[in-house]
């Protein structure tokens, strides 16, 4: 009988393109027993799954939960124990608003060995892939990364902080938040901050939208914009291309009231 050695590798599939995923996170997945994977992990990575490798989705989709965290929690146990090696494909990095820290520390209390392989978060990824950097010299000097679903399903209060530190904001899971976020920005007298909401990013069908704080509703709604995406706030959103036609259109009007 072969002897089964419990594993659980936490791997982190990147922000949407396959190809984005690590060299280490690959090998992984070619060795794995079982494969619990998100809806954000792109499922052409199971591909590289042995055919053997039992693949069971976990994630969510349509606002609806296949299962609760705890049942997610007890299934790792489940598979580990019974198969061996077991990978939890998450979308992006495993320890960004992945909840990978509470399955980490659930396997261990069995014994379970637990190996964690970094992934790209969309936070860094999709506004880099678009020429968005998150920090820049002379005009940001750091990033806050907040998540606009609390467990409270509210939006992080950490906003109001990322907002008075004048830097760079991504808000990931932020897309039934818009009106508030731009309210918190006009309340704080930044209503005319750029910003970037990207669908889709780093995938082929990727759309971007481009405005003001105070227009994030607007900017989703001319652009037929809505989740998977991530919205970028700061003056970094300068960089990207479309906002600096958007700028250019705005100030060839004026010169035309004039």
């Amino acid at each position: 009988m072969q002897h089964i050695q419990p594993k659980l590798t936490l791997v982190g599939a990147g922000p949407g393109d396959p190809e984005l995923i690590t060299v280490k996170g690959l090998k992984a997945i070619q060795n794995a027993k079982v494969i619990l994977y998100d809806a954000l992990s792109n499922n052409e990575l199971l591909e590289h799954a042995p055919a053997d490798c039992l693949c069971r989705f976990v994630g969510k989709r349509a606002g609806m939960h296949v299962y609760p965290q705890e049942e997610i929690n007890r299934m790792i146990v489940k598979y580990a124990l019974t198969y061996g090696s077991v990978v939890r494909l998450k979308g992006g990095d495993s320890f960004v608003f992945g909840r990978g820290a509470e399955e980490i520390a659930f396997a261990q209390q069995f014994g379970i060995a637990t190996e964690v392989v970094p992934g790209i978060t969309s936070a860094i990824a999709v506004p880099g892939m678009n020429q968005i950097p998150v920090t820049a010299r002379n005009v940001s000097e750091g990033f806050w990364v907040i998540t606009g679903n609390t467990k409270s399903g509210s939006l992080s209060r950490d906003l109001q902080h990322a907002v008075a530190a004048n830097t760079t904001v991504v808000i990931l899971m932020g897309m039934g938040k818009l009106q508030e976020i731009a309210g918190i920005y006009e309340a704080s007298g930044k209503g005319d901050t750029p910003a970037a909401i990207i669908q889709n990013g780093t995938l082929p069908n990727q759309q971007i939208g481009v405005g003001n704080a105070a227009d994030l509703a607007k900017i989703a709604e001319t652009h037929q914009l809505h989740n998977p995406a991530i919205i970028v706030i700061g003056e970094v959103v300068r960089f990207h291309e479309a906002f600096q036609a958007l700028q250019s259109r705005v100030a060839e009007g004026l010169k035309i009231a004039v």
